[in-house]
């Protein structure tokens, strides 16, 4: 039992709560074995204050001997020495022996608990059958336990357990075993909880007291820590994480109050100067060395952070998260920087650097030793920034120690370089042993210049191989950079160069002004130092004109360029050509004309705005613009519109010729873009007729596809552009077609210069380099976006005639425009114009025409008189002399006749035979006039072919007829309605028979002679016929008037013929048809749902004559001549409901006055004045006979009125349907012999009830309602 009798170490990751055993000790050291292993077996439930989560935790304890000296004294708050519990262990069986000295003992042990307060204790009697035996003369066992219990345990009787044969295998033994381990969890776990408890409420009181004087955190850090340590002894690492946290937090607040200008007493301890920068030590679990400094209160602010994060480093491994100790730490480290600013800690030059430099490799190392090599590979982003850091450091170092300059270290250098050192002190035993422990690199990389370039080497190139892995290339290319200036300061430009064009190639990419200013500065330096004369001029162009360097360093730069240039060349010299980019930045280009399309020979301006980057005036021994060339296909009309919209109305267009070069593009001289790859040049492509300029297709063309689809280097990386890309020189041909101005000083800020365009060849002219050159040197700019072009166009000459009005309307004298666009043409005296008459649309002239010609522009020149000759079958028209690309218009007016037939356009059909539909125009689109093209041939003096042109006219009128009966006597109406936008006069209708020999008189019923029609109204002519003998079949009728514009000055002369001529058959009226509607009987009016009858008389009005004769069909019967006829009653309005039979077929006699009278049943639906209803009667022909209206195959919709009927079937089965049905349909297409039905011709049957109207009354309501009231 000595190695139980002694003092627990603590402040190790072996601790354990303290139970005190008192009693048999050799009976304790005979169960402690078993006590010890099946003790933390089960886990309890631990249930915490404040609604903490519970957690389950397997409870072990430190078995000591129970001394008076264990027992916690006044003020003292380690919990890690405090005994929780107390066991006193008995086998006492016998009675005099436990009066004699058991109780005496047990007395004392309890008087020694209650005077330290101390109440968890525990009583374990222990029984055994072999002491039973060897003693006779004791008691039951009971007998001691309850004197025990009698004596000590009177309210706590749970306080005293018995163990039954605990060293035995029975069951008896193994309950007895079981439940007394469950008692002492139970009493460990109560008391544990209790005091912790009380631990925490005084921490609490504690730590508000930290605003009172005299509080020191270092007395609260050992309070606190002692809570993490009782965690951590549990195994809860998470919560003795947090109490670290919280300090780590408190402290730091204290800290920034410090800085802000609240600081505490306290914290000037931790102002002292630091002595030793030795680095973190995560080697030991725990680093007594620098907590007895804290407790001292004599640790630095380097002394309690590296405690404090070595703690939560081992607290981390222990729960698996060792990349959040690689975040940790480089926050650490970051904040302990700040932190000795804040509070003004005297640090030596350098020191920082060694902890800082030795802390992350420590702490490197200490993640090495938890993570397989898989792992840290994988988990390299978390490890990749204390690698920079360290290498960050290192080269700081490295500069402070002369280890890094071409010259070999000084001795002030050295003298700097043994005062670090000496601040690590002595390796710790932990790293004595490891070959690359943090101590021996950063010696090793001090000692000499040699050792400290390879440590330098390989820490940045593994931390650029990280950065690589995980895809972070800018910072992989930030570590190049130092690479760089640590290669430049060794004198070694060569290996520098490669690191510093990757650099800024990611600075240009991304924008980042200030880093390229300063990367282009080095890479300058760098270049001139490897005799890169190009490379360097083309760096010194664009430092000159960078707005982030001072003004006398742009001037330096700019000086460079003007040295070079000025030199003379030697032999073998070329030209050096620059970026345009690096010069001048384009502002805009304005066209003069603006439209930028001019014809052959004319006078095209081009005013270009530059804005110089130079710091001072530039002397430009020549600016040229090359210029492309290309013969485009087409109409000239549509290349000069194309050309117009690139010009002036694109997406950089202002619409007056002016072309705005976006900033910031590769064209805006942005240095940082001038890489960038070029933008679309994207325009429109139209395809037009040769002859009347219409657009047959329009389309979007690429210019620039050899450009955007060429191959990109292999080497250069896909998302970043190449930043040392330079333009080849520029061979300039005097002899090729180019814009050029001589001799020209480039003021700093904006230019204007002024370039006469070449006009000599019809084409399209593009920009595509512009060229400045100083002395040996170009600058170029090898491509301009948005696309400059203008077009120089040689247009054939060309004739058009438009109305002036919308619409042409014949029938009247109509002004159309005649316009000559002479194009390269120049009309010679004596030249005209040859046009053909015709009948139908003579060409009116008078003497006093005059021809208006216009410039290119626009501009009216002059005006000159026409002179007109015309003859039977030509009309010429002589034309005033007029220049090339010049304008010819005159007014002429035409006259088209109206056909005095109705007029049917002819249906144009293509191969496919679908129809071809003629465009109209929007005003006359629904307005139904009928159009009339008329063709006009023209012989021009520059052509040897005829040109023909289509007018459109439209006529003004629409006409129809109808004839109108009232019994025999019979009327016709001609109805004439104006279906134009015009109002017009109509004068002297008149209708006229146009037979060889008259056979009727038309009576005209026209009151007024003259009378206005106005635009989409109508006029209605009515005549009566009156005639003495028989009317033939066919009559043939004109209706003729006279017509005349309201606006018209003289109506009397500007009257014109209008004349509709139309054909009326079978006229004669041959039966009339008379209804009656009779009341039921006993009623004098009908009633709604009451039977009425429907009395239906067809009366025969005349003999038919011989020719009526022969298209009536009819039989004779014993002498008896009759035709049949078929009736149907139909109501449309649903007025009327039709009871029994609803149509039937009836013979008539063929005689004069001849009366068939049919009588059926109909009931009225509504109440009201009802219209009768719809009687209709039809021919009813055998299926031999043939129709007297023969169908026309073309419209047989239209003449849809043959019906097919059974002789012998019931009629009443079509009430329900129409009464007329196709010709074609499907009994007769089948071939059957079937009857037909034809209708009558307008006029032929007379209506007597058409238009009657009889009254019928509501039914009357006769129902009775009885109500009872009780």
């Amino acid at each position: 039992m000595e190695a139980h009798e002694e003092k627990p170490i603590i402040y190790t990751m072996e601790n354990k709560p303290i139970v005190t055993c008192a009693g048999d000790q050799s009976l304790f050291t005979s169960l402690y074995t078993s006590l010890a292993q099946q003790l933390p077996r089960e886990s309890m439930e631990w249930r915490r204050s404040y609604g903490r989560a519970p957690k389950m935790i397997h409870l072990e304890a430190n078995f000591v001997q129970f001394k008076e000296e264990l027992l916690p004294k006044d003020g003292n708050r380690a919990l890690l020495t405090f005994p929780f519990l107390h066991i006193y262990w008995t086998d006492c069986c016998d009675t005099e022996m436990y009066k004699a000295s058991v109780k005496d003992d047990m007395l004392r042990w309890q008087s020694t608990l209650r005077l330290h307060g101390s109440v968890d204790w525990l009583i374990v009697v222990v029984e055994s059958e072999a002491k039973k035996k060897n003693k006779t003369n004791i008691l039951p066992r009971t007998s001691i336990v309850d004197k025990i219990r009698n004596d000590f345990c009177n309210k706590q009787s749970d306080r005293c357990v018995v163990l039954s044969d605990p060293l035995k295998e029975s069951s008896r033994s193994q309950d007895s075993w079981s439940a007394f381990l469950t008692k002492l969890r139970t009493l460990l776990l109560m008391s544990f909880t209790k005091n912790l408890g009380r631990f925490e409420d005084d921490m609490r009181t504690l730590r508000e007291k930290r605003t009172e004087p005299g509080w020191s955190f270092c007395d609260y850090f050992m309070v606190q820590e002692e809570l993490a340590f009782v965690f951590e002894m549990l195994q809860q690492f998470e919560d003795a994480l947090v109490q670290y946290d919280e300090l780590d937090a408190l402290f730091t607040q204290y800290v920034l109050n410090f800085g802000a200008g609240d600081g505490a007493n306290w914290l000037g301890s931790f102002c002292a100067p630091v002595k030793r920068w030795s680095g973190l030590l995560l080697r030991r679990p725990i680093d007594m060395e620098k907590r007895e400094l804290i407790q001292r209160g004599e640790a630095s602010l380097l002394d309690l952070r590296s405690y404090l994060f070595s703690r939560q480093c081992t607290l981390l491994i222990f729960l698996q998260r060792p990349w959040e100790v690689t975040q940790r730490a480089l926050e650490l480290l970051h904040n302990c920087v700040q932190e000795l600013r804040l509070l003004e800690v005297y640090v030596v030059q350098g020191a920082l650097d060694c902890w800082v430099f030795l802390s992350c490799l420590e702490v490197l190392h200490r993640i090495e030793g938890c993570c397989d090599r898989a792992q840290l590979e994988a988990n390299c982003s978390h490890t990749v920034g204390l690698w920079t850091y360290a290498t960050e450091k290192l080269k700081s170092l490295g500069y402070l120690c002369g280890l890094v300059a071409e010259k070999v270290p000084t001795s002030e250098d050295l003298n700097r370089t043994v005062d670090l050192l000496a601040g690590l002190g002595e390796e710790r035993p932990e790293t004595v042993n490891s070959l690359q422990s943090p101590y021996k690199k950063l010696n090793e990389a001090l000692s000499s210049v040699e050792a400290f370039e390879k440590h330098y080497l390989e820490l940045s190139h593994a931390a650029m191989e990280m950065y690589r892995a995980i895809g972070r290339m800018r910072s992989a290319r930030l570590i190049g950079k130092s690479l760089a200036e640590f290669y430049m300061k060794k004198g070694d430009p060569e290996r520098a160069e490669g690191f510093l064009d990757d650099s800024l190639r990611s600075y240009v990419a991304e924008g980042w002004s200030l880093q390229v200013t300063h990367t282009r500065k080095q890479m300058a330096e760098c270049q001139k130092l490897l005799q890169q004369t190009e490379d360097y001029l083309q760096t010194s162009a664009l430092l000159a004109g960078d707005a982030n360097l001072t003004e006398e360093e742009r001037k330096h730069f700019c000086q460079e360029i003007l040295t070079f240039a000025s030199q003379p060349p030697a032999p073998s010299d070329q030209t050096v050509a620059l970026s345009m980019a690096a010069f001048a930045q384009l502002r805009q280009m304005q066209f003069s004309p603006p439209g930028a399309v001019v014809h052959v020979g004319a006078a095209l301006q081009l005013e270009l705005r530059v804005r110089c980057l130079m710091p001072v005036a530039m002397q430009v021994e020549q600016l040229a613009a090359t210029l492309h060339f290309s013969l485009e296909q087409g109409g000239a009309r549509g290349r000069a519109g194309s050309a117009q919209r690139r010009a002036g109305h694109g997406p950089q267009g202002q619409g007056d010729g002016v072309v705005l070069f976006p900033q910031g593009s590769p064209l805006a001289g942005a240095g940082m873009g001038a890489s960038l790859p070029p933008a679309l040049e994207l325009y429109e492509m139209q395809d037009r007729s040769p002859s009347d300029s219409s657009l047959n297709s329009t389309g979007v063309v690429c210019k620039n596809m050899h450009l955007l689809l060429r191959r990109h280097d292999s080497s250069a990386s896909l998302d970043t552009p190449t930043a040392g890309a330079l333009p080849a020189a520029v061979a300039v041909d005097d002899g090729a077609q180019m814009l050029r101005a001589r001799d020209i000083t480039l003021q700093p800020g904006d230019n204007s210069i002024l370039f006469t365009a070449p006009t000599g060849e019809p084409g399209s002219y593009t920009l595509r380099q512009l060229c400045g050159s100083v002395g040996r040197v170009q600058f170029v700019q090898s491509h301009i976006y948005p696309v400059v072009q203008y077009e120089v166009y040689s247009q054939e000459p060309q004739l058009t005639i438009e109305p002036l009005s919308d619409n042409l309307l014949a029938g009247i004298p109509q002004k159309v425009t005649f316009t000559i666009a002479t194009g390269h043409y120049s009309v010679k005296k004596g030249d005209a114009l040859q046009l053909s008459n015709t009948d139908s649309m003579p060409i009116l002239h008078s003497s006093c025409c005059s021809a208006t010609v216009l410039s290119s522009t626009g501009e009216r020149m002059g005006e000159s008189a026409l002179s007109i000759q015309s003859s039977e079958k030509v009309t010429s028209i002589s034309l005033p002399p007029t220049p090339p690309y010049h304008t010819l218009a005159f007014q002429l007016e035409v006259l088209c006749h109206i056909p005095p037939t109705p007029f049917k356009p002819d249906i144009e059909r293509l191969t496919n035979g679908e129809v071809r539909h003629r465009p109209k125009s929007h005003s006359h689109a629904d307005s139904g006039m009928i159009n009339i093209d008329q063709k006009v041939s023209i012989d021009c003096p520059w052509s040897i072919y005829s040109t023909l042109i289509a007018l459109t006219f439209y006529v003004p009128f629409k006409a129809k007829h109808s004839i109108l009966s009232a019994g025999k006597r019979k009327y016709i109406q001609v109805c004439l309605q104006n279906v134009s936008d015009t109002n017009f006069h109509l004068a002297d209708p008149v209708l006229t028979e146009r037979q060889p020999t008259v056979s009727m008189e038309l009576l005209s019923l026209n009151v007024k002679t003259q009378q206005p029609v106005c635009s989409q109204q109508s006029v209605f002519c009515l005549w009566e016929m009156r005639w003495a003998k028989p009317l033939p079949l066919c009559l043939q009728c004109a209706f003729s008037a006279s017509f005349a514009p309201v606006s018209a000055s003289d109506t009397h002369t500007a009257f014109k013929p209008y004349r509709y001529e139309f054909q009326l058959d079978r006229v004669s009226t041959l039966y009339s048809l008379k209804a009656e509607i009779l009341p039921p009987s006993g009623d004098q009016h009908c009633r709604t749902g009451a039977l009425c009858g429907l009395e239906v008389s067809i009366t025969r009005q005349a003999e038919p004559s011989e020719t009526e004769g022969e298209e009536e069909e009819s039989t004779e019967i014993e002498g008896l001549r009759t035709t049949k006829l078929m009736y149907e009653v139909v109501d449309n309005s649903s007025n009327w409901a039709v009871c029994g039979k609803s149509s039937g077929v009836v013979s008539m006699p063929v005689a004069a006055s001849a009366t068939h009278r049919v009588q059926m049943e109909v009931m009225p639906l509504f109440a009201g004045h009802l219209p009768f209803p719809n009687i209709k009667v039809f021919k009813y022909l055998p299926h031999n006979a043939v129709p007297a209206i023969q169908p026309d195959t073309d419209s047989c919709l239209e003449n849809d009125t043959i019906s097919l009927l059974d002789d012998q079937g019931d009629t009443a089965s079509i009430r329900s349907r129409g009464s007329v049905h196709s010709v074609g349909s499907g009994e007769q297409q089948r071939g059957l012999p079937m009857p037909r039905l034809e209708p009558f011709s307008p006029g032929q049957v007379f209506y007597w009830s058409q238009g009657r109207q009889v009254l019928v009354l509501p039914v009357t309501d006769d129902h009775v309602m009885e109500v009872n009231v009780t």
